[in-house]
């Protein structure tokens, strides 16, 4: 097979990578495999702890395809064995277990949703079931025997616990030694994880030597930040995406919502997601910020990145339409169609317009509702108001909008 010459496949393949061990083992396997025109075995693992993904999941996944686009073999790995284990990355306290019955319905929506990005032809789909589950008792003393309590009590999470005088069970101690095999049983070159798994990754290149194999180089992405992060001092800062947070975009989302809050992101950090996610080349994104410091319109930038993320997850047409009922909607006076509607309590006569944007999630507080309306980004009923003093009476509903560039939209009913 012939492979784009080395130096170019490194510039793609470490755009926005964070942890690189090591760079130099990397470039000289990608130049054994450049040479020979085998492709490297590169492996992502996922628990599918939960049914439904977000473009942050898809950080990964988008790397993965990079290399896949490269000529190299993808390998998506379903954690199903390490998935009713747990992993105790990040947790301060035991992590709830799952059934494999759990597990084994997460995996189905999350493996339709990841060959959204990854070419189905050209990975390699497996679950850690097949071998973990065959390991005898004695393979798995053999496994312990090849980590100390020591090198385990080096991770943050355990040691902090460890210090705090938290429980650690012995079977947490098993999922970063799990996982690791899983890259002995597969023989991989290269693995691929979040910035919070550099643990558990460099416990599998530490595992594979000791089964005779050549150790696996380890790749971190970022964790993605959500739609509300701001540009701080030249960083991109903010929590992390997630729904909980309520600042994610799903993959599979409705075309106009995915839009709308692309389009909601802050003008100084939609590049930070194009780094990430984008299938644009380093060259077309180079000219593209050159084109914004000339003045091209954030909005025309985010605008692209909307159509290429829609068009991904759903289709072109799909990403065309919602392109032109944003503008219909966003950029002049219609209300959408997809308006949520909220009932909401109140103790006295009426209830606080700062409270009710709150409540009705068009704001994150009602100190920043109460700051959208002094400042003339809030209109009820269609009218601009300016009062933070505003109250709403029992027994009416009334359309909200919060926002000028980015409009959001609730109806909330005061109940009677």
């Amino acid at each position: 097979m012939s492979f784009a010459p080395v130096d170019e496949q490194m510039a793609t393949v470490t755009r926005g990578v964070v942890d690189l061990v090591v760079r130099g083992e990397l470039e000289a396997r990608l130049r054994e495999s450049h040479t020979s025109g085998k492709p490297l075995r590169v492996k992502a693992g996922f628990d599918p702890t939960r049914p439904d993904l977000h473009l942050g999941h898809a950080v990964l996944l988008q790397k993965m395809r990079q290399f896949q686009d490269l000529g190299h073999t993808a390998i998506l790995l379903v954690g199903e064995f390490t998935a009713m284990v747990g992993d105790p990355t990040g947790q301060n306290d035991l992590r709830p277990r799952l059934s494999r019955d759990d597990v084994r319905a997460a995996a189905k929506t999350y493996t339709e949703q990841a060959f959204k990005i990854l070419d189905p032809a050209r990975t390699e789909l497996r679950s850690n079931a097949e071998w973990i589950d065959k390991l005898t008792p004695g393979e798995m003393v053999e496994l312990m025997a090849k980590m100390t309590v020591s090198r385990m009590l080096e991770r943050n999470d355990f040691g902090q616990r460890f210090a705090d005088e938290k429980p650690i069970y012995q079977h947490e101690f098993l999922y970063p030694l799990l996982q690791g095999y899983d890259s002995v049983a597969l023989d991989c070159d290269i693995e691929l994880g979040g910035t919070d798994q550099l643990f558990n990754l460099l416990v599998g290149r530490d595992l594979m030597p000791k089964y005779g194999l050549r150790p696996q180089m380890v790749m971190t992405t970022p964790i993605l930040e959500g739609t509300d992060a701001k540009l701080v001092n030249g960083k991109v800062a903010g929590k992390k995406m997630s729904k909980s947070a309520d600042n994610y975009i799903g993959l599979m989302e409705e075309p106009l919502s995915m839009h709308r809050k692309i389009m909601q992101i802050d003008d100084d950090v939609i590049f930070r997601y194009f780094e990430l996610l984008s299938a644009r080349t380093n060259a077309e994104l180079a000219a593209l910020k050159e084109e914004r410091a000339a003045g091209k319109s954030p909005m025309v930038i985010k605008a692209l990145f909307a159509r290429e993320i829609i068009t991904r997850f759903h289709d072109e047409a799909k990403a065309t339409e919602a392109a032109a009922e944003f503008a219909r909607v966003y950029s002049g006076d219609a209300i959408p169609e997809d308006v949520a509607e909220h009932t909401l309590a109140c103790e006295g006569p009426t209830l606080w317009i700062a409270k009710a944007l709150s409540e009705a999630k068009l704001v994150s507080s009602t100190s920043d509702g109460k700051r959208m309306v002094e400042q003339g980004g809030v209109e009820v009923d269609q009218v601009r108001v300016t009062d933070a003093k505003l109250g709403l009476e029992r027994g009416k509903r009334y359309l909200l909008r919060v926002g000028s560039k980015n409009r959001k939209f609730a109806y909330v009913t005061i109940k009677p």
